[in-house]
């Protein structure tokens, strides 16, 4: 597998993204990028299976613990846009070094983002449950599962920014191979962890987190190996290891809108999470379930959206701003197809698909609403989300932020409490489906303005 992989470093190295076909640097960047996020997502559905044949109150108790996971981990997000933005341009310019230093500094950022979070999240972890209005019994659980979590927090972190590191630079296959050894030993080692099989203590909930943060070490150690080698696109040199407060305050300045709207989505989140809690656990639970799943339809133009930043980021940086649009259109048009076939088929086994994880009826009948009211928005949700990529990969993170900002916050929360009051749970479910569509469109429409384009990092 060694001498393999050596050789498909080398021809990525070799391979040009601003030059030739435009639909085939998209699929040569987006199916490793899709795989890649569809075994991120894996990590969190595995956990959801396993954990649901414990009942709704350690789903509840991990769907909880996610959303908090979810607003920390903006930091982390936001930062790996700065350095996605960086480190694609100033490949595209052929200028390799300050590629480098960029990655340097992004792993200096992450080191200091796990020295703040790790000891605050694992003291307040039971009262950020609390303050969600969580029960007692899913009180206890999730705070274990979270003090696991926050206590591993360094290897979530740093393999999130070596990733974007790898994936800017044109290298979408290093971080699929990394991501598949690391989920196949996430798959192994949660049922052993979650009902102690094999003779190891039957951690339950507390597992499920043990489970994934011995898989994402590894993954981090790998990602590390890479990265050092003389054969990676970018380099994570020791001789760089110092503090460059430029490069820094660049990727936080590209990162801190995007840091700001992953905010926003969870706190949004957040606050529907506080909605539903109102309902009760079981509505929690298929609550909790419908979002993995809305996360796990995305992936595909997720995939598309990463590569249209890449694309975006190199061919700005090589001087070729139409090549750049044409990029960002296909990857979206490509995932809009896409999301057309995925819609058809969550409406036509939705009950089926809820009830996988969680087969007591009032779970899945809540569940399979949620998901029926939601799927025809798919399109939007995907258009929105490749073409805001795109964005973040031209530098224009800000108007992405803004985006948010007005979907997200100023109509998605008001409008949440109102239709909870005036029709249930459903309403929850209708305002997520029309902010989707709204989302979509206006993100579509200043792809389409183009000032992007001269958008200087």
């Amino acid at each position: 597998m060694g001498n393999t992989w050596e050789g498909e470093i080398m021809e990525i190295e070799n391979y040009k993204l601003t030059e030739g076909s435009v639909l085939k640097n998209i699929m040569f960047l987006s199916l490793p990028m899709m795989v890649t996020l569809f075994l991120q997502d894996a990590f969190n559905l595995v956990d959801m299976y396993f954990v649901g044949k414990l009942g709704a109150s350690a789903i509840a108790s991990v769907s909880m613990s996610g959303i908090i996971i979810g607003i920390i981990m903006t930091a982390v997000m936001g930062l790996s846009f700065g350095t996605v933005a960086l480190v694609s341009r100033y490949v595209g310019e052929g200028n390799i070094d300050k590629a480098d230093g960029v990655v340097m500094q992004s792993f200096i950022l992450g080191l200091l983002i796990t020295l703040i979070i790790t000891p605050l999240g694992y003291i307040f972890a039971p009262q950020m449950l609390e303050l969600l209005g969580a029960s007692k019994d899913v009180v206890m659980q999730g705070t274990a599962y979270l003090r696991i979590t926050f206590g591993g927090s360094i290897t979530i972190f740093l393999t999130v920014l070596m990733f974007s590191a790898l994936r800017g630079a044109g290298d979408p296959i290093s971080p699929m191979i990394i991501l598949l050894i690391s989920t196949i030993l996430n798959i192994i080692l949660d049922p052993i962890m979650i009902y102690g099989l094999f003779g190891f203590p039957r951690l339950e909930v507390a597992g499920s987190a043990l489970a994934t943060i011995i898989s994402r070490a590894v993954a981090l150690i790998m990602i590390l190996f890479v990265m050092m080698r003389e054969k990676s696109i970018v380099k994570l040199r020791a001789r760089d290891f110092r503090f460059d407060f430029d490069i820094m305050k660049k990727i936080v300045k590209i990162g801190n809108p995007s840091l700001l709207e992953f905010l926003i989505i969870n706190l949004s989140a957040l606050f529907l999470m506080w909605v539903v809690a109102s309902y009760g656990t079981t509505a929690i639970a298929a609550y909790g379930i419908g979002m993995r799943l809305n996360m796990a339809v995305t992936i595909p133009t997720m995939g598309f959206g990463f590569a249209a930043a890449t694309l975006v980021g190199q061919n700005l940086g090589a001087h070729k701003p139409e090549r750049a649009e044409k990029s960002g259109w296909m990857s979206a048009g490509i995932g809009v197809i896409i999301m057309i076939v995925l819609t058809i088929i969550f409406l036509a086994l939705s009950s089926d698909i809820v009830s996988v994880f969680n087969d007591e009826i009032e779970v899945v009948e809540i569940g399979t609403q949620f998901i029926r009211i939601m799927a025809p928005t798919f399109v939007f949700l995907g258009l929105g989300t490749t073409l805001g990529r795109g964005l973040n990969g031209a530098g224009d993170t800000i108007h992405t932020m803004l985006i948010s900002v007005i979907t997200m916050l100023v109509l998605r929360v008001p409008l949440a409490w109102y239709a909870s009051t005036w029709i249930g749970i459903n309403g929850v479910w209708i305002t997520l489906a029309l902010t989707n569509v709204i989302y979509g469109i206006i993100m579509a429409i200043w792809f389409k303005i183009g000032k992007w384009k001269e958008k200087e990092i």
